[in-house]
């Protein structure tokens, strides 16, 4: 994405005030009538649009506000710690995968046409990788789409698309080369959601309630060829460079969950009296507080420096290893908040309502998605040539 550096430190403090109090007013109080409705109202899109929110790290032009990684850092992780739903975040921001391809490597025209609805919050966009029987294993995916004079023609199947029910357009990755069955016969293509032949299924998850999730089958879709990111067979690439900046802004979200389970159990832990005094005056408790915070701050240090690495131009091998198991760290940082603050706040831990409950269901999703823990080490390992 288009970014700039000329951000000051009260531009940021402003923002983030700002999201604070949406994260609060407009979301935190809904959560859980969300949840249960298993979907959140599509006008929460234009109230984030409005706010700038969906814009952040666009071009101008295209109706966004170009912004370093370090300031949408920022945004994601106090819209974590504030909102308190990864499922809002996953299909509210479900764009920032599905578009910076395009912005990367669309037409000046197929741009215009595609990102500036999404920003203002009228449009929703989704990303299509994953496939039954086919998770981390992108080169392999079986989705073809044939070339018959200016119309991709597309069959194939795709699996866990967030946002998948309700989106306008999908950035689908697709086997333009039946006779290359590895990362080389793989390309983009942007497909508008209303083309006859795509039927869509719900899926039902064990969190992220609201955020829709879909099981897409493609039949005979044509796709004018002008909808092609880039050129044949430059899909791979694409797709693991986009991965990059989804594991990076997957770690700040984690991260702020980690914070708002650390806020819920300390506030209880104040509060709550066993056996004649409040719970902090355990020594037990203050002790796993201690270790929620050994976790949370060396995750917010590690998010910080690779934030500033990027926005400086640092994108090499050593940054994407970092990034890699910077994710792994961020959602077992998650992980392990989640998991302490449930214990301290007991049987209320354990009740719908509670952000630790919510957050203690979605850490899976957040260590599996974007690329599992095991497939980051082996990544990373990569990166390092070991």
């Amino acid at each position: 994405m288009n970014t700039t550096h000329d951000f000051t430190s009260e531009d940021r403090t402003a923002l983030l005030d700002t999201v604070q109090r949406f994260a609060t007013q407009a979301i935190a109080p809904h959560v859980g009538a969300w949840d249960e409705a298993g979907e959140f109202p599509r006008s929460l899109y234009h109230q984030a649009a409005e706010l700038g929110l969906l814009g952040l790290g666009y071009p101008e032009h295209l109706g966004g506000t170009p912004a370093p990684w370090s300031v949408r850092n920022g945004m994601s992780q106090t819209l974590a710690r504030w909102g308190g739903s990864g499922g809002v975040m996953a299909s509210l921001f479900t764009h920032n995968i599905g578009l910076p391809p395009v912005l990367a490597h669309g037409t000046p025209e197929l741009q215009a046409e595609v990102i500036p609805p999404v920003l203002r919050g009228e449009q929703i966009a989704a990303l299509g990788i994953t496939e039954p029987g086919g998770g981390s294993d992108v080169a392999a995916l079986r989705t073809t789409a044939r070339l018959e004079g200016n119309e991709y023609v597309i069959d194939g199947e795709k699996v866990f698309i967030t946002s998948g029910m309700r989106c306008d357009w999908i950035t689908l990755a697709v086997r333009t080369d039946p006779n290359n069955k590895g990362a080389g016969g793989i390309s983009m293509i942007v497909v508008p959601c209303n083309t006859p032949g795509i039927s869509r299924t719900k899926l039902h998850k064990m969190g992220w309630h609201c955020s829709d999730t879909a099981h897409l089958r493609f039949d005979g879709v044509r796709v004018p060829a002008r909808y092609r990111l880039g050129a044949e067979g430059a899909g791979f690439r694409m797709i693991m460079g986009n991965f990059n900046g989804e594991r990076l802004a997957m770690s700040a979200m984690a991260l702020g969950f980690a914070q708002a389970c650390y806020d819920e159990a300390l506030a209880w832990a104040r509060q709550r009296s066993t056996f004649g005094a409040p719970l902090i005056e355990r020594q037990v408790i203050r002790h796993k507080l201690m270790d929620m915070q050994m976790r949370i701050q060396s995750t917010q240090a590690w998010v910080d420096a690779l934030g500033a690495r990027v926005d400086a131009g640092d994108d090499g091998a050593d940054w994407v290893a970092n990034v890699c198991l910077l994710k792994n760290h961020a959602t077992q940082t998650m992980q392990h908040c989640s998991d302490a603050a449930v214990q301290i706040l007991g049987a209320m831990g354990y009740m719908r309502g509670t952000v630790s409950e919510r957050v203690y269901r979605e850490v899976k999703v957040m260590m599996i998605g974007g690329g599992a823990e095991e497939i980051m080490k082996e990544l990373a390992a990569r990166q390092w040539a070991l």
